[in-house]
């Protein structure tokens, strides 16, 4: 019996999410679905971290228990011939009998992606938001400054379980630009539940001319929001990054 770290990735538009529900598909129950056709039997898988419906991630980790007789190679081949075509493993190794994807991590990394076109468009609405009028790039440049540090972010999300900290550490919050394409990049010790969403819709209205980029702070401070309450859609949201000690 040896324990196993696997990378993965999924397409959330489908799916309710990352955790295993009653009657509904998560990525963790497809994933535990593949695993039991392989004979595994054991109770549940460890993931990294919780996924909204309707998220997406390109580097999700998971972690479980397993009596494999082949290469681990064989193993992630094994995997993807039995997962749903959202998912795919892209990495698979054996790691010590203690190691826990989500206590063990030290940061993690999101993306989020808008798209700033005056009429809708099919094909990128999958992953992207669509925003119209245009973000200015001074604006909404200036508001992910502000974000980077140690804050306490209850005015932009909620903790994992009532009664525990709200402070976060950002170490990295910055949009790059493709042509009418923004991209939104963030890795944080870890997150609030909402968090990402709730800080690009903020971000965006400041890029739109909307608020001043000083509502950051204020929410930061006080701790609040002051501007109308709003919530960044699931479907421009990536996990893209679990990192963990060398």
């Amino acid at each position: 019996m040896a324990r196993y770290k696997i990378i993965f990735a999924y397409d959330g538009t489908g799916l309710f999410g990352s955790q295993r529900q009653a009657a509904t598909r998560t990525a963790q129950s497809e994933l535990e679905k593949a695993l039991r056709k392989l004979g595994w039997q054991g109770k549940s898988v460890l993931l990294a971290g919780r996924t909204d419906s309707g998220v997406h991630a390109s580097g999700q980790v998971a972690a479980f228990d397993f009596e494999w007789k082949h290469e681990v190679a064989d193993l992630v081949r094994a995997l993807n011939s039995n997962l749903p075509r959202e998912l795919a493993v892209s990495v698979g190794k054996v790691v010590s009998d203690d190691f826990h994807p989500r206590f063990d991590a030290i940061s993690r990394r999101y993306c989020y992606r808008i798209y700033c076109q005056q009429t809708r468009d099919p094909l990128r609405d999958r992953f992207s938001w669509r925003q119209w009028p245009e973000v200015n790039s001074a604006f909404i440049n200036e508001a992910a400054r502000l974000i980077i540090g140690k804050h306490d972010f209850a005015a932009f999300g909620t903790p994992p379980r009532p009664g525990t900290s709200s402070v976060r550490t950002v170490l990295k919050a910055e949009w790059h630009r493709l042509a009418d394409e923004w991209i939104f990049e963030i890795q944080a010790d870890a997150f609030l539940y909402h968090m990402v969403r709730r800080l690009v819709f903020t971000q965006v209205v400041v890029g739109q001319g909307k608020f001043s980029a000083q509502v950051i702070t204020e929410m930061l401070a006080e701790k609040r929001s002051v501007i109308p309450a709003g919530l960044a859609p699931a479907n421009g949201l990536t996990l893209v990054e679990v990192t963990y000690p060398e």
